[in-house]
């Protein structure tokens, strides 16, 4: 079976780096996952003070968001990373690379901020993934589409309730 992705570590011209993949493309249906921080299931911070410890929470996030879109690690084509302290990166390494299990990893950028949304948080990961068109067709026919709903916010989508 073919990958739905392409992977490109190093165009010509450009230096290769074993850190991401310089381009990535493929087909399917796309998907944006938020910035996701160190946060529990209850909102509270996981591993204050801890990069390992935030960055292991992060990424556990992020398999969850790309879960509910029906997507997994396989499927990302872009990381963005936002870090108080860019030695907080090899921490974000250790975490990502026990998710892509040795998968092409995708395209990433990574920024140093001044501050994230609390003054506890080093971390947050922002994901997007593309879905191949086959594995979409299979869970349709597996199962009902789930309705579109707005989670936690004001509004609808589609008609569809809020949950609140």
């Amino acid at each position: 079976m073919t990958s739905h992705l392409t992977h490109v570590p190093a165009p010509d011209g450009i230096a290769a780096s074993p850190q991401y993949s310089h381009v990535v493309w493929g087909t399917g249906r796309f998907v944006a996952i938020s910035g996701q921080c160190a946060f529990d299931a209850s909102g509270a911070v996981v591993g204050e003070g801890d990069a390992v410890a935030q960055a292991r929470q992060v990424f556990a996030n992020l398999d969850r968001c790309l879960a509910a879109a029906g997507a997994g690690f396989r499927d990302v084509v872009k990381l963005t990373y936002f870090v108080t302290d860019v030695a907080h990166l090899p921490a974000v390494r250790e975490a990502r690379d026990a998710h892509f299990a040795g998968a092409p990893l995708p395209a990433s950028s990574a920024v140093q901020v001044s501050a994230l949304v609390r003054p506890e948080l080093l971390v947050e990961i922002e994901a997007f993934a593309l879905v191949p068109e086959r594995r979409q067709d299979a869970e349709v026919a597996g199962a009902a589409r789930p309705l579109l709903r707005s989670v936690g916010g004001a509004g609808s989508v589609d008609g569809a309730e809020s949950a609140q």
